[in-house]
């Protein structure tokens, strides 16, 4: 059911879609869907959590990582975009949060705030150890999370280009302009 969902959210939007419309893509009555979800919101908050599980299930991988900060930025630019590859992750990617209730943005933009903390944070590390140069962390997270977003507008699992090779060329692409002597 939530796999319907999210997949209606990538083909009409967020807004666009309708709880009849994914009632008729379950084959089900709309007060069926009520059963299980009071209200379209609800819906993309499930989805919210698979996609939010999915990911850390990537990100725990990254803090097992050892290596230099570099090192560990690369494996979260993979992981992340491995993630944001999952249909899950991206209708959140798409999602423009000014379209849910207060409480479902403060969710959403709480965990967008722990991700850009992990980015800087790592990015800061290398730094610290050399492999990454000096820069603006705040500015360097920022451009690698924009890019890495970007894959939930573009990419399409048809895609001739398998998720792993895109996922490692970001990785190779985004971290080379940070590494110390590059």
């Amino acid at each position: 059911m939530l796999r319907v969902a999210a997949r209606l959210f990538l083909d009409v939007g967020y807004r666009g879609a309708t709880l009849s419309a994914l009632a008729d893509r379950l084959g089900i009555t709309k007060p069926a869907l009520y059963n299980y979800f009071r209200s379209k919101e609800d819906i993309l908050a499930a989805c919210y959590r698979v996609a939010q599980a999915a990911v850390e299930d990537h990100l725990r991988d990254v803090e097992q990582t050892g290596g230099t900060g570099l090192d560990r930025l690369r494996a979260l630019i993979r992981a992340y975009a491995l993630g944001a590859m999952d249909d899950f992750a991206m209708c959140l990617i798409r999602l423009d949060d000014r379209d849910l209730s207060p409480e479902g943005q403060v969710t959403i933009r709480a965990r967008k705030r722990e991700l850009d903390r992990m980015f800087r944070t790592t990015i800061e590390a290398g730094i610290a150890d050399g492999s990454i140069r000096p820069c603006d962390a705040r500015l360097a997270a920022f451009a690698v999370a924009g890019a890495l977003n970007w894959i939930g507008q573009w990419y399409r699992p048809a895609s001739s280009t398998s998720p792993e090779t895109i996922a490692d060329e970001f990785a190779e692409q985004l971290s080379r302009g940070l590494a110390s002597g590059s």
